[in-house]
């Protein structure tokens, strides 16, 4: 894997205070894993950026060796690796992913 997307999936990760790489987008996901992860997003009312996989094939293979994930979606919150849809699930209902990004400071989207 070529360093340049590396550092271009480092830049998305750490420029933004919530990530979610997906198979597809927000209105249009592909997956229903992706479905699943933007659904508790929204449901949290927190701002986030998506990156469609599905429209880059290098970030689509490079995404899971950053993370050493095998799976996408895959959750970042202020350049942390979170998890994927079944970690996000399972934080999600135990209150600690609401936690974990007022923790992290995340803004409310507007």
């Amino acid at each position: 894997m070529s360093q340049d997307v590396q550092s271009r999936i480092d830049s998305m990760v750490k420029g933004n205070d919530v990530v979610l790489f997906m198979k597809g987008t927000p209105l249009f996901p592909q997956c229903g894993f992706s479905s699943r992860a933007i659904a508790i997003l929204d449901h949290l009312g927190v701002a986030y950026e998506s990156v469609d996989v599905l429209q880059d094939q290098e970030v689509r293979q490079g995404i899971k060796e950053y993370s050493d994930w095998p799976t996408i979606p895959q959750l970042y919150v202020k350049g942390e690796f979170l998890g994927g849809c079944d970690i996000m699930m399972e934080m999600y209902e135990a209150g600690e992913l609401q936690q974990a990004l007022t923790h992290a400071g995340v803004a409310r989207a507007d």
